[in-house]
């Protein structure tokens, strides 16, 4: 009778025995700083069923050699996430450990997971205890891009038994991009402070604004933002096999097309300039006539071209001007 209640007993106790040897496990990783990092052997313990906590599990591959440019990119996210949710929650009351899996440390891990690439991340609920999953299977996150501790912290708590803590994101103040900003704007405001005297003049000054605006009406006038919004080329072949600098239609136009347009109009511009501002002032009356006549002839020849292009461009375009 003694024999068959000793077996008994063994097999009562033998649950509770696998249970409390999985809760000293869960207590020994709560020791540990969050990622814990794991081997083949580690991952089988930490996962093996039954569990009575949940793992968040990072499969990455961190060596320069195997050139995994993602997995260096999300792991300052994932040592964010990790070591914000252990400082939230010290006492280990949502059940989950956060760790690492490199390949160079689980090889045997990646190939029985049927894993090709890298990061990949999978949460194994509870099996046992009071947030157990009925089913143990691991659940997988789906990387759409580069994923964010905030995005994978919403995951998390999408998959956990409501009503458990949910500790927060904590991301460490970043000194050297302090350091890095304070030291700019310093250089900056010594630079401005030092280059003012001799900056002043020339940001007050009359014809340098008006030659900034000049050359800023006769880029968007040309199309610029013509070219940017439609993605035109450069340039276009012709029929013969050679190139083509002006697109056919006043819907259309290639790159070079605008520059060559802009270089027209500045042309005119700089000729209206010189009739209206610079001639009347020239005090030898021949030398006054010379450069009016200069200037209107070559503002009647360049516009002449102008009207020439259109024609190129819309046969129907009714004015045109000779020579051209």
């Amino acid at each position: 009778m003694r024999p068959s209640l000793s077996l008994l007993s063994g097999l009562l106790l033998a649950p509770l025995t696998v249970l409390a040897a999985k809760s000293e496990g869960y207590t020994a990783a709560l020791k540990q700083t969050f990622p814990i990092k794991l081997t083949d052997n580690t991952f089988s313990s930490l996962t093996s069923t039954p569990r009575d906590h949940a793992t968040m599990l990072l499969l990455t591959a961190m060596d320069a050699k195997f050139g995994c440019k993602a997995c260096q990119e999300f792991q300052p996210e994932w040592d964010v996430l990790a070591r914000s949710w252990q400082k939230g929650d010290r006492s280990g009351a949502t059940n989950l450990v956060f760790a690492t899996l490199d390949f160079a440390d689980g090889r045997q891990t990646f190939a029985k997971l049927g894993l090709q690439h890298a990061p990949v991340i999978f949460l194994y609920p509870a099996t046992s205890g009071s947030n157990a999953k009925s089913d143990g299977s691991p659940l997988r996150y789906d990387f759409t891009g580069m994923a964010t501790a905030e995005q994978l912290h919403s995951w998390i708590l999408q998959n956990m038994p409501e009503g458990g803590a949910k500790p927060a994101i904590y991301r460490p103040f970043n000194y050297m991009k302090a350091a890095f900003v304070t030291t700019m704007v310093i250089g900056a405001v010594t630079m401005v402070t030092v280059a003012a005297p001799y900056m002043l003049p020339v940001v007050q000054n009359r014809n340098v604004w008006a030659a900034v605006s000049l050359l800023l009406v006769l880029l968007f006038t040309s199309g610029h933002m013509f070219n940017h919004i439609r993605k035109v080329p450069y340039v276009t072949g012709d029929a013969n096999g050679g190139v083509s600098y002006f697109a056919n239609g006043f819907q259309n136009q290639n790159g070079m097309e605008t520059q060559i347009i802009a270089a027209i109009y500045g042309i005119l511009s700089f000729a209206a300039i010189n009739l209206a501002l610079k001639c009347p002032r020239i005090a030898d009356p021949k030398g006054q006539q010379v450069a009016v006549l200069v200037w209107s002839g070559g503002l009647f020849l360049v516009y002449s071209f102008l009207l020439n292009i259109f024609r190129m461009k819309n046969g129907g375009y009714p004015f045109y001007l000779p020579p051209f």
